[in-house]
């Protein structure tokens, strides 16, 4: 199930030269999967954050318009997608959005999935590991022009200023952003209690389409997924790039493209958990360099997932 004409997507992500995060996380998966992908690193850092120690360069604004300039001259700025993650900085961030827009003038189909990466609870207590300013305009710039957004149960509670308790609320939430822009939402973990219990993560999605009679028609949907016992980095980004590839492929079937978004995930997952565990030896606890992503391993995997995750309709 090739893309039938080439299919581009422009993903402006981190780069570290060890590992698996950001841009090295979304590449091999979307080129497994049939995309060619132009990258611009918004970093250049030895490895990821999480280590003890790290080294590197950041883009800024400028240094990004710059390269989008080179490729305007050439006449090769034409993509079906952008795909964004972890950003530091406001004016970066706002000059992705220029991008995008400038973009969507030279394509209209163009779907841009953006992650908004801002924080993450602890313990059931929220914090966010960006600058505060981040906040508006990803709410007021970022979200009115994705399509398809990921963000976990805190950053959509962020973006919507609503505290999310039930499922019922969450898809409340998923309600308002789509009301913001996006059409498709998929709020990628949360402290919702899984119906198979607390060893499971809840994720949900919700897709809304227009009819050709603009009628709307809206998919909600539920995952559960086995949680693994460890803490990964680049998980995100990996997820972003699968749901990609995965709602491409079956544009309307938001249930199908969770499946194998979230079926991959968790065969990337085992994988890794098993190796790290390996590699640390009985009863030490794995660390950084360890739990990098199996990535080139699960090929495989990422091309054709078994199906081990089901989504339910609600």
């Amino acid at each position: 199930m090739e893309p039938e004409r080439e299919c581009r997507v422009l993903s402006i992500q981190s780069h570290v030269v060890r590992g698996y995060v950001g841009n090295k996380a979304a590449t091999f998966p979307l080129q497994v999967l049939g995309f060619e992908v132009d990258t611009v690193n918004s970093v250049q850092f030895s490895n990821h954050t999480g280590y003890a120690h790290w080294k590197g360069q950041v883009l800024n604004s400028d240094e990004l318009h710059e390269l989008y300039e080179g490729l305007k001259l050439n006449k090769v700025n034409r993509y079906d997608y952008v795909l964004t993650g972890y950003t530091r900085d406001t004016s970066f961030l706002a000059m992705v959005v220029d991008i995008v827009q400038e973009l969507k003038q030279q394509n209209s189909n163009l779907v841009y999935v953006c992650d908004p990466v801002m924080g993450d609870k602890w313990n059931g207590e929220g914090s966010m590991y960006v600058p505060k300013d981040l906040l508006p305009v990803y709410r007021d710039k970022v979200v009115p022009v994705a399509d398809i957004i990921t963000p976990n149960q805190f950053e959509a509670e962020l973006l919507t200023g609503r505290k999310i308790h039930t499922e019922e609320e969450a898809l409340e939430v998923m309600d308002m952003l789509h009301a913001m822009g996006p059409e498709t939402v998929v709020i990628t973990s949360s402290d919702l209690q899984a119906p198979l219990g607390n060893d499971y993560l809840i994720a949900l999605g919700s897709h809304r389409k227009t009819n050709a009679d603009g009628t709307k028609m809206t998919q909600r949907i539920r995952v559960e997924s086995p949680k693994v016992d460890a803490v990964f980095v680049g998980t995100g980004d990996l997820f972003a790039a699968m749901l990609l590839a995965w709602t491409h492929k079956h544009p309307n079937n938001l249930k199908v493209a969770c499946e194998k978004t979230v079926s991959a995930m968790q065969h990337v997952l085992q994988r890794t958990i098993k190796s790290a565990k390996a590699q640390a030896g009985e009863g030490n606890k794995p660390n950084s360099a360890q739990l990098e992503l199996r990535m080139v391993q699960s090929k495989k995997d990422i091309e054709n997932p078994e199906i081990i995750v089901k989504a339910t309709v609600l």
